[in-house]
């Protein structure tokens, strides 16, 4: 079945048929970094452009036809309803193959899946934002929700980090959230060098690296310049989140980036006073087929792409303590 195929049947079959995708046109290709791109993309037919809503938090599978589909989040805002974003990296056949289109290729779209943040939960509270590297895609689409709603929040303060300057993703929106008087951006690089470990050889190599690290940052604010004059923190986002120390007062940290950076940042947040049920993530690295049928997602009892993927911190102790 071609690209076209499906277009003719998607308005006859689409609300019967899970698997059938929806025929998206790229509009924008942003390269953020040497592996790493964002799709403006768009519904092509209009009368779903115009009746799709989505909720921050919320994914997609995106498909390339004749090789597959993979999930990925929806990383625009609802508020900025002109076009959708999701971002990438390149790691497997279905990435390679969307970073080899371009503007003007036909993709496929199911989807919105998924749960997503707790908007309600969050009016009135400080929001801490902790990201790493790739990680902060999901988190920018409730950045932009907050930003574009921003009486209905206290304070928002915004952690980010990536391996090196080179791997910072998303700089045209930290740039704009700097500017921004009513929020707090700090950004930080693991260390200055672009050629760096992977975060598993890093984790590996010891905490005491990671512990060394945080008492020399600890001891002075350690930053360097980069060649676009972006002031950064030098150090691995929990060592800095820990010194910058946000109140947990009224307040909810919602967390996403590598796994292992997600796994040392909750034990931080919880030094600094956050309960299980103030800290919020995204398991997307669970995600499969997006509506928990193929089992691939499940922990115990909990399918990640029909359950989550956002949880708190609560529920995943929960859930990972009854599999065991």
């Amino acid at each position: 079945m071609t690209a076209s195929d499906i277009s003719d049947k998607h308005r006859f079959l689409a609300q019967g048929n899970v698997y059938l995708p929806h025929i998206m046109i790229i509009e924008k290709i942003i390269e953020e970094t040497p592996g790493v791109k964002t799709f403006h993309f768009n519904f092509k037919d209009e009368q779903i452009r115009d009746e799709f809503t989505f909720e921050s938090g919320q994914f997609g599978e995106y498909s390339v036809f004749g090789v597959g589909e993979a999930p990925f989040c929806i990383s625009s805002s609802p508020t900025r309803g002109d076009h959708l974003e999701f971002t990438l990296q390149r790691v497997g056949k279905v990435t390679n193959a969307l970073h080899r289109l371009g503007v003007g290729a036909e993709i496929g779209f199911r989807g919105p899946y998924g749960n997503s943040f707790p908007i309600d939960l969050l009016q009135g509270k400080n929001l801490i934002f902790v990201g790493g590297g790739i990680g902060l895609a999901p988190l920018r689409s409730l950045i932009w929700n907050v930003l574009d709603n921003r009486d209905k929040y206290g304070d928002v303060q915004i952690i980010y980090g990536a391996r090196s300057p080179a791997d910072l993703c998303f700089r045209y929106d930290l740039d704009a959230w700097g500017d921004d008087k009513t929020v707090d951006v700090i950004t930080t690089v693991d260390r200055q060098e672009s050629r760096v470990q992977s975060p598993v050889s890093r984790v590996e190599a010891g905490n005491s690296r990671l512990q060394s690290q945080e008492s020399r940052v600890g001891a002075g604010d350690s930053r360097l310049q980069t060649a676009d004059s972006r002031l950064l923190r030098e150090g691995f986002v929990p060592q800095v989140l820990e010194q910058v120390a946000p109140s947990a007062e009224n307040a909810m940290a919602i967390v996403c980036g590598p796994p292992i950076m997600i796994r040392f940042t909750f034990p931080v947040l919880g030094k600094l006073g956050f309960t299980p049920e103030q800290m919020i993530t995204t398991l997307e690295k669970r995600m499969k087929c997006g509506i928990g049928k193929c089992g691939r997602c499940n922990i115990g009892d909990i399918y990640v792409c029909r359950d989550g993927p956002v949880f708190t911190y609560a529920q995943i102790k929960r859930f990972i303590s009854s599999e065991h």
